[in-house]
């Protein structure tokens, strides 16, 4: 594996370098794919004040925001890392609340939050119309390999022993759930953009998976 270390603050700049690319009149899906431990959601806030500062507007989502019921998630136990990792992300309602609609010729009407897993009910957010060239910045953990339309995909990448490290102890049983994760999608093969963040003061890019 070859990587290129680079700054945190840099690591946001390419990557708006990248989505400002993209034509105005089209709406970009982003996806910042990466376990808790590796704090995507962080990486998807940091995004959105300099794209709004190049005249792009962002819609944060965050796949913690599409989770199935409780009941349907602990359906054969509260600590399964294949159903967590099978069944816990409602990837049908993602795709129709939000992904779905942003396709060309879509209605552009989205959700940005399907269900409360706090409290385990709808979340009762409002519609909203995306913007024209707007983007959206769409982080979770396990999102790559489900065939979700996504139009640039960033993963952040923790060694064995550093996702080991910096998981909550509660947590520590979905760990197997990020091994066949390793295993079956290959996210340093498959994200367009790979982000190593063993240590997040110094992260690197990945320049070459192999």
């Amino acid at each position: 594996m070859r990587v290129r270390p680079i700054s945190p603050e840099l690591v946001v700049e390419e990557l708006c370098d990248r989505m400002a690319a993209t034509p105005r009149e089209r709406r970009l899906r982003v996806a910042v794919d990466g376990p808790p431990a590796a704090m995507p959601e962080n990486l998807g806030d940091a995004l959105v004040g300099p794209m709004r500062a190049r005249g792009r507007d962002v819609v944060r989502v965050s796949a913690r925001d599409f989770l199935r019921p409780a009941s349907l998630r602990y359906e054969f136990g509260r600590y399964d890392p294949d159903v967590y990792y099978d069944n816990w992300l409602d990837v049908g309602g993602l795709v129709r609340e939000v992904l779905a609609p942003l396709e060309p010729g879509g209605t552009a009407r989205v959700l940005p939050r399907l269900w409360d897993s706090v409290i385990d009910r709808a979340a009762r957010a409002p519609y909203m119309v995306f913007p024209v060239g707007g983007i959206l910045v769409l982080d979770g953990a396990l999102l790559l390999g489900r065939g979700l339309a996504f139009d640039l995909t960033v993963h952040l990448s923790l060694s064995a022993g550093a996702l080991e490290r910096r998981t909550a102890e509660d947590e520590a049983w979905t760990l197997p759930a990020y091994a066949r994760y390793q295993k079956q999608v290959e996210p340093l093969k498959t994200a367009d953009v790979v982000v190593k963040v063993d240590d997040p003061r110094h992260p690197a890019l990945v320049v070459d998976p192999e």
